[in-house]
């Protein structure tokens, strides 16, 4: 299966088992201390994304190995693991990003709500439309607050009470307060952490389904990351939230689940690819995870 751009989503579309509990330097209290307690039994929650046997490649080159697992309904999912490893590859994977990469082919499944998400009657667009995503840096458009906002919306001709839609989604990102005053002033005037919530403000304008985030507060200052982080938290009762993070504590607080990427070398020795190596509730990774792989990385061993 190519990444090749395609035609219209009509529709909506274990290896060593360790007994005694990991010492990560985490305070075990804290973990998951943002997500949703009732993550032990996530049995009964939609499954969103259902990937199977998944492989990415750059013009020939393995980046990533035969990924499976499920993603649910209203969880904060985050992915872990050493530079290199994938998990941004991965990530651009559900909202088809990696279409716009010469080269990059996708191989196996991601159904979205039981649909093929690279199904042949799919278009990128749409797919893009209900799974948002947040980048590292903060990227607001040289226009106004308001325009920034309004941006989506008006491509997509949802122009019905924009004015409303500006204002929820700006309030969705807890950003209202700080800007309702100067909503006609030039986004980038705004502090670092403030474009990053504008950017999460932006992607909710559209109403998504689902909301991808790669590091969005790698860039940003302790407290703009608090901010952000409490922001997850306020986002995950009405989406589905998946971030790529390369701080520990961080998935600690904010992610219900959590799946530890590696890497691994090719038998030829030609290089190294990603692979996931363990996906668990976020509580079990960080302090009895069950392959010792992870046990490393948590504690800080490699990584």
């Amino acid at each position: 299966m190519r990444t090749t751009v395609r035609p219209t989503l009509a529709t909506p579309m274990s290896e060593t088992t360790t007994e005694v509990p990991v010492s990560t330097g985490i305070d075990p209290s804290k973990i998951g201390q943002l997500a949703n307690q009732g993550a032990s039994d996530d049995r009964g929650r939609e499954v969103v994304f259902d990937v199977e046997g998944l492989s990415v490649s750059y013009s020939g080159a393995l980046a990533l190995a035969d990924v499976s697992l499920e993603i649910r309904k209203n969880y904060v999912t985050a992915f872990i693991g050493p530079s290199g490893c994938g998990k941004s590859t991965f990530i651009r994977c559900f909202n088809r990003m990696n279409d716009l990469i010469p080269g990059a082919v996708v191989d196996g499944t991601i159904l979205y709500h039981g649909r093929d998400l690279y199904g042949s009657n799919v278009d990128p667009v749409e797919v893009r439309r209900r799974i948002g995503m947040v980048f590292q840096k903060p990227n607001p458009f040289p226009k106004s607050i308001y325009d920034n906002i309004a941006f989506g919306p008006r491509v997509l001709k949802m122009n019905k009470g924009l004015d409303e839609r500006v204002e929820r989604a700006l309030r969705h990102a807890a950003l209202w307060d700080e800007v309702k005053d100067r909503l006609s002033e030039n986004a980038l005037g705004l502090s670092g952490g403030q474009q990053q919530r504008l950017c999460i403000a932006r992607a909710v304008a559209v109403e998504p389904d689902v909301i991808l985030m790669d590091e969005p507060a790698s860039a940003l200052d302790p407290i703009s990351t608090s901010r952000i982080e409490d922001l997850i938290h306020e986002l995950k009762r009405e989406y589905t939230i998946v971030i790529v993070t390369h701080n520990m504590q961080q998935a600690a607080r904010v992610a219900d689940m959590t799946a530890f990427f590696s890497v691994e070398l090719r038998e030829d020795g030609s290089g190294r690819h990603g692979i996931l190596v363990e996906h668990d509730q976020t509580t079990k990774i960080f302090t009895n995870p069950s392959d010792r792989r992870t046990e490393d990385y948590v504690t800080g061993r490699f990584g």
